[in-house]
């Protein structure tokens, strides 16, 4: 207790010094703006959205509630010849000092922001609190009553339109008895532009769109006008109906360079070929096979211009990796009173081949090592853009306190080759040509084979997969379905010591996951990310959510054709194929994350997951690379990886039992505030449950079996604290956590290393890349 009040006293002492130091750099007559507030005397506008138009803030707070960035510029001497304090004057910030100007213009943008939404007689008006030199500002917002539409009336002179926006009106976002909202005024214009590019108006803007807002005397009523005005190139030009434009020819150009001129007649092209009325223009020779640029485009002649086929275009082509840029340009050829474009495809290849060589450390529980892999790419191998790879992988690791106990091996070695090809369409037998063109799926084909001797074993791993991806609404919704994957687990050989220590025991985990065996599985899995995109990098400025859910399936299909044929059981009581025993089990999981943004540094994140697998028919025990573990960087991080669980699970003597702590239920729930620091560098402060379980009660786990009646008391807690080095395309993670409740053990201070931390037996350190969630 003694200590731990030392530290309390210290810390704090710490604090009332630095805060002596806030004003350190504010000259004299000036005020450091210490905070800014902004509320609303009228329940119904919610100021939340209008601290944006704020001019002036004060200086950031790491976790919104420290300025140590201010207290770090003001660690700094005035001598700024001197590098320690140029060095502390980068890494902090410099004290904001309050600006009247600035207050101002905040009060015009607010009452600019609140006329916007309706709020026509709003006002804003600055209250300041000083104390010494810190000044502490309010803006106290009086939106008064807001106008209201009382009608809507349309002045639409082009005829055409007229008839496509009444076909449309169920869309529109305009109607009586709104508020007078700039805003939704303004995401009318945008929803008819959108629209009529959409039916060919290839130079419709919105700028043709206006509106005309009367306001009835002494009431807060307006009656509102919308205008869509006719087609002037200048305005000496005589107004007219606007263009529906058609496509007239498309061409492809298959050897554009961005870096060169734009103009077209600066392409080097010195062949062409027609294909289904597409002209390609090449150079030497064509690296791609016609059908695949006619198959990826979706702009079509003599139909209406449409933006919507434009982008499909774009995206299609994007999808390919014998392609590196796509430029799409239409040129208007007007023909009388007809609008006709002609479009041109421009490609640039990408580079077809490639090769890399990679080198790792690895460290499994203190045991160090070294692998290495060179790979060879393709990305054009049948001139269908299809995307070939293969890889060589060698590993070493040198294992202490084995080598005399189980054999002859000294240490862990590995071998292993694995290739893939993926093609950028839907290939499936009997499916058309306009189904697979739609879809815009790829197709992967995968082997892999691995070597892995040990001084306990060898082991071969072989394995293939057929799978499906494809991606829908601006890819904020992807899809994975694994029509087939096999993965066959050999051991040629066993130490006749390990056999003696932990097969010929009663523990059926071990014994099936050393035992040869065969898994046949299908899987589908469903991703979910509001903000769209591959994989959006879930940094603290933004507000989004991502949902998983995964199921797969293994070794139905097999038994199924066991009871039909009506194959005899082996020794061991399941059905084989080849002596070997298949897998059957099914599984499931859901995983949600959202982050929720507090300010431009500050956000917090959330996370949920559960899991569940559940082997039956010809299986007893998950196989081992199917089961769940908890602890480690992304899980419960107040334990390292694979050491929490089952339920009250001890392991054996109370040491880590990797085998044993696997289960077939998991739990993660996770909270983590986090605030960025300084230049890469973000802070997170984390609380984190959950655990495993496993459905059936196996005698080697006691206390790990799912018991409705006392599951809750066997979730693990843990808190800590991380730090992020966030370079945009890659994170790299330092996290620290502590246990705060131990489900080991039902009682006492073991149970509660909360209330009595042990830095040596409670602290986990974890180096990862990537956010947890």
């Amino acid at each position: 207790m003694k200590r731990n009040s030392r530290i309390y006293i210290f810390s704090f002492g710490l604090l009332v010094l630095a805060s002596c130091s806030l004003t350190k750099y504010v000259p004299d007559g000036s005020y450091l703006l210490d905070e800014v507030n902004v509320i609303s005397n009228q329940k119904e506008v919610k100021t939340g959205s209008l601290k944006s138009y704020v001019r002036q803030n004060p200086n950031s707070k790491w976790f919104s509630l420290i300025k140590i960035p201010l207290y770090t510029y003001n660690l700094s001497g005035r001598d700024t010849s001197k590098w320690i304090n140029r060095m502390w004057r980068r890494l902090g910030d410099a004290p904001v000092i309050y600006d009247e100007s600035l207050n101002l213009r905040s009060q015009q943008e607010l009452k600019k922001a609140l006329n916007n939404i309706g709020y026509m007689g709003a006002s804003v008006k600055s209250e300041k609190k000083i104390s010494k030199k810190k000044l502490k500002l309010t803006y106290i917002v009086s939106p008064g009553k807001p106008y209201i539409v009382r009608n809507l009336k349309l002045d639409i002179k082009d005829s055409k339109i007229n008839a496509i926006l009444k076909e449309d009106s169920a869309a529109t976002k305009l109607s009586k008895g709104m508020m007078f909202d700039i805003n939704v005024l303004d995401a009318e214009r945008q929803r008819i532009v959108n629209l009529l590019a959409n039916k060919g108006y290839y130079k419709f803007n919105k700028e043709y769109i206006t509106f005309t807002a009367d306001t009835v005397r002494n009431t807060y009523q307006v009656d509102l006008t919308m205008h869509l005005n006719l087609y002037q190139a200048t305005p000496q030009d005589e107004p007219k109906e606007h263009c529906q434009y058609k496509i007239n020819k498309v061409s492809f150009i298959t050897e554009y360079d961005v870096l060169q001129s734009s103009a077209l007649s600066s392409i080097e092209i010195n062949d062409s070929i027609h294909y289904k009325g597409f002209p390609i223009y090449y150079k030497d020779k064509l690296y791609l096979r016609p059908k695949i640029l006619a198959d990826n485009n979706f702009i079509q002649p003599n139909h209406l211009y449409n933006e919507r086929s434009v982008q499909n275009t774009y995206s299609s082509f994007g999808r390919l990796s014998a392609l590196k840029y796509t430029n799409i340009r239409f040129f208007d050829i007007q023909r009388a009173d007809s609008g006709l474009l002609n479009c041109y495809v421009l490609l640039t290849k990408s580079k077809h081949k490639s090769v890399a060589f990679e080198l790792e450390g690895t460290n499994t529980a203190g045991d160090l090592g070294a692998a290495a892999s060179v790979s060879f790419q393709h990305r054009n191998l049948f001139k269908g853009s299809e995307s070939f790879m293969i890889k060589l992988r060698g590993a070493y690791e040198a294992i202490s306190g084995l080598q005399n106990y189980y054999g002859n091996n000294d240490n862990y070695t590995e071998y292993g080759i694995e290739s893939s090809i993926n093609f950028p369409r839907f290939m499936f037998p009997f499916l058309s040509d306009e189904f697979t063109r739609n879809i815009r799926a790829t197709t992967e084909f995968g082997l892999k084979y691995s070597f892995q001797l040990r001084p306990e074993y060898s082991r071969t791993i072989a394995s293939t997969s057929w799978s499906y991806k494809w991606a829908r609404q601006k890819q904020k919704v992807q899809h994975r379905f694994d029509l087939l994957d096999i993965s066959y687990i050999y051991l040629p050989w066993i130490s006749t010591r390990f056999k003696e220590d932990y097969l010929n025991s009663a523990n059926s985990i071990f014994k099936y996951n050393y035992d040869n065996h065969l898994i046949v599985r299908s899987g589908y899995n469903y991703y979910f990310n509001s903000i769209g995109g591959v994989m959006q990098n879930n940094t603290t400025a933004s507000n989004s959510y991502s949902v998983r859910i995964n199921f797969e399936s293994a070794g139905n299909v097999l038994y199924g054709i066991s009871k039909l044929i009506k194959q005899q059981k082996t020794s061991n009581g399941d059905y084989s194929i080849l002596n070997i025993a298949y897998a059957q089990y099914i599984k499931g999981d859901l995983d949600f994350a959202k982050n929720v943004e507090i300010d431009k540094r500050n956000s917090l994140a959330f996370h949920a997951a559960v899991g569940i697998a559940y082997p039956y028919g010809n299986s007893t025990v998950l196989p081992l690379e199917k089961r769940y573990f908890s602890g480690g960087a992304n899980s419960v991080r107040g334990w390292a990886v694979r050491t929490l669980g089952p339920g009250s699970y001890k392991g054996v003597d109370n040491n880590i039992d990797f085998m044993n702590q696997s289960g077939d239920i998991k739990l993660d729930l996770s909270m983590e505030y986090r605030s960025k620091l300084f230049w890469k560098l973000q802070g997170a402060a984390f609380v984190d449950a959950g655990n495993i379980w496993t459905i059936r009660n196996y005698e080697t786990q006691p206390g790990g079996s799912f018991r409705l009646n006392r599951f809750y008391k066997e979730i693990a807690m843990a808190y800590g604290l991380g730090l992020r080095l966030d370079f945009d395309y890659f994170v790299l993670r330092f996290d620290g956590g502590m246990k705060a409740l131990n489900p080991a053990y039902s009682s006492g201070k073991d149970r509660y290393p909360f209330l009595n931390p042990n830095f040596g037996r409670d602290f986990t350190f974890h180096f990862a890349v990537g956010y947890p969630f």
